[in-house]
């Protein structure tokens, strides 16, 4: 049987229960107490389920007509204790109906100024210059002190072993793995990390520390490789929606810039 995911959208649920007035305008799909359900608001219902992966069938009609009629119920009833009246559900509503106006939108203008091949392709060559011929495998111990970098340095040079010295590292996330790093470009990491890797030779520890926004870093190179980065059509979807965000970010800015705010 099927299952009906009645905790649907938020954004959605608020406009069920909050829109009466809205409601009364469109086609009636089905009438609760006398107040209607409109024909709108079963077909935004139908299409967030279906977006969910419900199949289109009698049956997801059926679960969606019974849902939204406990809906309306419960929202008459909200309405007669006087919930629609207060100053924080009011509030709640006005955000839920400018957040489902503003997904609108953003959707309809991102379909509308969707990059064309040519320019995700020249982002890709862009990216992928910058990405160097060269991956390297490598760990560091990150430190917040200048002279506590140089004291790991000294213990190196003689002979105590990196894994154990990462252990007092800053970076919870290679700490516990000897300080180990994924394999990656220079680009991938702040300027003078990824500067100083470059120069180290396999088996090869800085020298000095190495002053980022984050600390100080002592840093080994345990292996290098040739890159191959992946093809267009791979990261093609991530391009698409880097170019979207992108967009939306100017837009937000050119309107911010228009508005005249009191």
């Amino acid at each position: 049987m099927f299952k009906l995911n009645t905790l649907a959208s938020v954004l959605i649920a608020g406009s069920l229960i909050s829109t009466p007035v809205l409601a009364q305008k469109a086609k009636p799909f089905a009438m609760v107490n006398g107040q209607p359900i409109s024909q709108n608001v079963f077909d935004a219902f139908i299409a967030e389920q279906k977006a969910q992966g419900a199949p289109d069938n009698a049956e997801l009609k059926a679960a969606v007509k019974e849902e939204l009629v406990r809906r309306e119920m419960l929202a008459q009833e909200a309405r007669k204790k006087g919930f629609d009246k207060k100053n924080e559900i009011q509030g709640q509503i006005e955000l839920a109906r400018q957040s489902v106006l503003i997904r609108a939108f953003l959707s309809d203008y991102v379909r509308s100024h969707a990059p064309s091949d040519a320019q995700l392709k020249a982002e890709y060559d862009l990216l992928k210059g910058t990405m160097g011929g060269t991956e390297y495998k490598s760990r560091h111990i990150l430190v917040e002190k200048e002279e506590d970098a140089k004291a790991i340095i000294a213990k190196l040079d003689k002979g105590e072993k990196f894994a154990t010295l990462a252990k007092q590292s800053l970076d919870p996330g290679s700490k516990e793995r000897g300080g180990e790093l994924d394999w990656s470009s220079p680009s991938a990491y702040v300027p003078p990390f990824g500067e100083a890797l470059t120069k180290l030779k396999k088996g090869e520890y800085t020298k000095t520390p190495v002053k980022s926004d984050f600390g100080y870093h002592v840093i080994q190179l345990d292996d290098s490789r040739p890159l191959t980065p992946p093809s267009f059509e791979e990261v093609k979807p991530q391009l698409q929606q880097r170019a979207s965000q992108m967009q939306v970010e100017k837009l937000v800015r050119e309107l911010r810039e228009k508005a005249k705010v009191e």
